[in-house]
């Protein structure tokens, strides 16, 4: 028999390009918020519509991309969905005022909707069951890379051809990335010529087996009303409710709240995601260890319910501190912990979904990407209303719910059998 190949680590490559081109596009826009709003004359509520336009594209896609993608693969839905990401991110440089801006960050979030669900739905097919964890963590770990410096990458490039040739060049890689990814990637390793027997043997032991369930009223039952699904939906708004307090709002509460110049600015607001990409590393791998050691349910429900009471614990003490550096390093601190949640939560849709997936991740996705809609409405509501401590206050008490949450979840028990 040929030696085992690694081909599947090229799928992981793949997806980690995938995860930083992601992120590199969806967070450059908090950055360069100054710059727009002054040329297309626009208010903190115009720009907070502008930031949930996004997000309620993306909620309302979510499902119905996941669905394809199960019934058609992930090769074709990802090339049209990182094309069309990629296009629009290309066409934000074109809006000329407060509607046409709304309308292509809308287009943008319908492009972008499905893409972590078929990631955790590629990560099914091609990737071992004791490694599922890790991955995640790796692939999380890359987008927190990319979003971390996109802060300081999208203020070097404004500072050289402005925010409109800002947004043309960073919608490059997209296109890029999807044309390599059509031509090479199978949506199953069986498919794909390079794959030698051994390695493919290493990938589909323990693996769920296919089933054909993919419509009807039935199928929808099953996933709405199983007892792990609304658990999981609410132990992730908080994750994404945190998280895009970072990419919309944050750089303005440390610039009001805390008096940061533009240097300094620049390394605080891409902080949270930086330590991200340790917490994600370190959190694929606890999951993983802990599961092998403790279980299933300790590996991911245990390592997600403390990564969160961490997380709402750093929160709260984000408010209690009159010293800026403090401040943001505990609001970093509390975004990383949730951050560290990620490999159990997407190894806990794989668990859970089985070939089903996709559409067990996009519930859970479309949860988090609710949160992220009302986030910067409720957040520019509480601070003008109250302060800027007052959305941590929310974001701390989110994190908590999440930790019991969590308590409610069986990864042992599939919502499709």
């Amino acid at each position: 028999m040929p030696s085992s190949t690694r081909v599947r680590y090229r799928v992981v490559g793949f997806m980690l390009a995938l995860g930083a081109v992601t992120y590199l596009d969806r967070a450059c826009i908090a950055t360069l918020s100054p710059d727009i709003r002054r040329d297309l004359g626009l208010s903190k509520d115009q720009m907070s519509w502008i930031y949930s336009a996004f997000a309620i594209a993306y909620a309302a896609f979510e499902i119905p991309t996941a669905w394809w993608a199960d019934r058609m693969g992930t090769r074709r839905v990802l090339t049209r969905i990182v094309a069309w990401w990629s296009a629009f991110t290309m066409a934000t440089a074109a809006a000329w005022s407060f509607s046409s801006m709304l309308v292509i960050r809308f287009l943008f979030g319908t492009g972008e909707a499905g893409a972590w669900p078929n990631m955790a739905r590629t990560f099914s097919r091609w990737i071992p069951r004791s490694e599922r964890g890790t991955i995640q963590g790796i692939f999380f770990a890359a987008a927190h890379v990319t979003g971390g410096l996109t802060p300081l990458i999208a203020l070097a490039v404004a500072g050289l051809c402005g925010w409109r040739w800002t947004f043309v060049i960073f919608g490059v890689p997209g296109i890029v990335w999807a044309i390599a990814w059509h031509r090479w990637f199978r949506d199953d390793p069986e498919q794909h010529p390079a794959v030698t027997p051994a390695e493919l043997a290493k990938i589909v032991a323990g693996r769920d087996q296919s089933t054909t369930l993919h419509e009807g009223w039935a199928y929808w039952r099953q996933l709405l009303r199983h007892r792990n699904t609304l658990p999981l939906c609410l132990m992730y708004f908080p994750n994404s409710f945190g998280f895009y307090f970072c990419i919309t709002w944050l750089p303005d509460y440390l610039r009001e709240q805390h008096g940061f110049d533009s240097m300094r600015l620049g390394f605080f607001t891409g902080l949270p995601l930086l330590l991200s990409i340790v917490a994600d590393l370190l959190g694929g791998l606890a999951t993983d260890a802990a599961t092998r050691r403790f279980g299933l349910r300790i590996g991911r429900a245990g390592v997600g319910a403390a990564s969160y009471l961490v997380a709402g614990i750093a929160m709260l003490l984000a408010t209690t501190t009159a010293h800026p550096e403090l401040a943001a390093w505990c609001t970093a601190t509390a975004v990383a912990a949730s951050m560290f949640t990620l490999g159990a939560s997407w190894g806990t849709v794989i668990d859970i979904g089985g070939s089903h997936t996709g559409v067990v991740g996009a519930a859970m996705n479309t949860s988090g990407q609710i949160g992220s809609i009302a986030c910067p409405l409720i957040v520019i509501w509480l601070q003008q209303h109250y302060d800027w401590n007052a959305p941590l206050y929310l974001i701390g008490g989110l994190f908590l719910l999440g930790a019991v949450a969590w308590g409610f979840i069986n990864p042992h028990r599939k919502i499709f059998e």
